[in-house]
């Protein structure tokens, strides 16, 4: 860029997405004169879905301004928490993030989810479809046009991203509707509806169960139920209303 120079700074917590010089305090930012400040924001390496409120002088102005020359720029992170437009809300996750997945269908959150790599295109034009906020920790992927809604996910923990996501979005929990599989709705079933999918130990052993409603799935509380529950009970404590 060869143009007007403004001064930006990015809120701590969006530090990480931006060169190593420009992360403390307000650094000059020469631009062309005619892109937006969301171009600007973006170029400096800031996906826009992690930008709030942008100020120009202690003003809030629109991703759509031009930055005139000498401005103070201030990008705040987003409001948390943070509100999406339309309902119900949901999420379609990367092929990176199987974990979070299903740890938000075991909450009953509407996750969509596939275990193959789809593509950014696909992805992005999967989220407008069915409006679903996309996560990722893709940059490239959370700044593509036709992208409906999205957020970065900052941790590589399965732990760290749940909390983050549910901080920041506060979805409806509704723990075990959910297929952690497929993502589909839970119904209660009988022991003999679900006894091709249950091994000896298991059909003497447990009595309760669920199904899913679209790929079949039988659940019941097996070995790993503790772990499964201390997930949840966690979540709801933090989270619930």
């Amino acid at each position: 860029m060869n143009g007007p120079e403004i001064h930006l700074e990015v809120a701590p917590g969006l530090a990480l997405f931006v060169p190593h010089g420009r992360r403390s305090g307000a650094t000059p930012v020469t631009t062309d004169g005619v892109s937006t400040l969301g171009h600007v924001v973006e170029s400096l390496g800031v996906p826009l879905t992690e930008a709030g409120t942008l100020l120009v002088d202690g003003r809030e102005v629109p991703t759509s301004y031009v930055p005139v020359a000498g401005d103070q720029v201030e990008v705040r992170p987003v409001t948390r928490p943070q509100r999406v437009p339309g309902a119900p809300l949901r999420f379609l996750l990367d092929v990176h993030l199987g974990t979070l997945a299903r740890r938000l269908r075991l909450l009953g959150v509407d996750t969509a989810y596939e275990s193959t790599d789809l593509g950014d295109p696909a992805l992005a034009a999967l989220s407008a479809a069915e409006r679903r906020v996309l996560l990722s920790r893709d940059r490239g992927l959370l700044r593509r046009r036709e992208l409906w809604a999205g957020a970065y996910v900052y941790s590589t923990r399965p732990e760290e991203q749940l909390h983050d996501i549910l901080d920041r979005f506060r979805p409806e929990l509704r723990p075990w509707t959910r297929c952690t599989a497929c993502n589909g709705l839970l119904k209660e079933a009988t022991k003999e509806e679900v006894a091709d999918q249950l091994a000896g130990g298991t059909h003497r052993s447990y009595d309760v169960f669920a199904q899913c409603t679209d790929c079949g799935r039988a659940y019941w509380k097996g070995a790993h139920h503790e772990q499964l529950e201390a997930i949840v009970a966690r979540a709801l404590e933090e989270f619930a209303g």
